[in-house]
């Protein structure tokens, strides 16, 4: 199986080779021995736009070329880039440029085209890919788990842990989650000082009316975060010392950037979070959230 790395890549290439192509998210699932479903999943959380729409896109601003530089009617410029009917590609194309490909040859009317997407050698990771981050407003929230008090220089080690001790264990006592499958995993009450952080191992909670004897709660309050979109050819369990090192590594060109717009506050508080229903057996899917200040000029 692919690496994720070149699993996207390939994808991004195949679009492009096969514009004029019978290409869709079931022949590329097919090709790379995925279900259509997983597929759908992996791409959307890296480009944060459907595959199907990616693909439909592209199509059409590759056919701007032979609506606007030749005769060819309506109907043989549909078929060529493969949407069947005359009438299909009208609504797709009025869509996607609020504009029917008729009146736009007539009008001369300027356009904005989707262009191509590219994966950076800044997104790989050893069996992974890292995309952010960006710049999300996170409403508050509840969480209820376990309290860790976990030393820097061990953090990497030991927070891991504690997550995979925490889900298979504490998480069941708790009651009013809102997502079961959804780990949080909150680091706050960082001491700079003494080198040590509260790291707590938890699911999100719609109250913090019961709270299970030895777990803690906390509310993360509305902020405005980076986020950085982490996803991995392994278990989630999987997430060790290792990627966790490499992962912050890549994070941290970005906190330390001078040109960035936004200052990263994970002095304060951060949060990673890990759908543990989007692993498909092969490839698993990670969020990592810090709050961030807009740089004065």
């Amino acid at each position: 199986m692919l690496r994720p790395y070149d699993l996207l890549e390939n994808i991004l290439i195949d679009v492009e080779k096969d514009i004029q192509n019978d290409i869709n998210v079931d022949i590329l699932a097919g090709k790379y021995s995925l279900s259509n479903g997983h597929l759908r999943k992996i791409f959307r959380f890296a480009f944060k736009q459907t595959l199907a729409g990616y693909i439909r896109s592209r199509k059409l601003a590759a056919s701007l070329y032979d609506l606007l530089n030749n005769d060819m009617n309506l109907l043989d410029i549909a078929l060529v880039y493969g949407f069947g009917y005359e009438q299909s590609y009208i609504r797709a194309f009025k869509s996607e440029y609020g504009v029917t490909p008729g009146d736009l040859r007539k009008s001369g009317k300027i356009v904005k085209v989707k262009p191509p997407l590219y994966l950076f050698d800044d997104n790989k990771m050893n069996d992974g890919l890292l995309f952010g981050p960006d710049i999300v407003m996170i409403p508050y929230f509840h969480i209820i788990g376990k309290s860790n008090k976990i030393p820097f220089n061990d953090s990497l080690t030991l927070a891991p842990k504690a997550a995979i001790q925490f889900w298979e264990n504490e998480r069941k006592q708790i009651k009013n989650v809102i997502n079961p499958n959804v780990y949080i995993g909150l680091t706050c009450n960082i001491n700079e000082e003494k080198s040590y952080s509260e790291y707590i191992s938890s699911v999100q909670v719609d109250n913090l009316k019961h709270i299970p004897q030895g777990c803690s709660k906390y509310t993360f309050k509305s902020s405005l975060c980076a986020r950085f979109r982490y996803i991995g050819q392994h278990h989630y369990y999987d997430i060790d010392r290792e990627r966790a090192k490499e992962m912050y590594s890549k994070i941290c060109q970005f906190a330390y950037n001078e040109k960035e717009k936004y200052s990263l506050l994970n002095n304060k508080v951060y949060f990673e979070k890990v759908d543990t229903g989007q692993y498909d057996g092969i490839y698993c899917q990670m969020e990592w959230f810090a709050p961030v200040i807009e740089k004065k000029l």
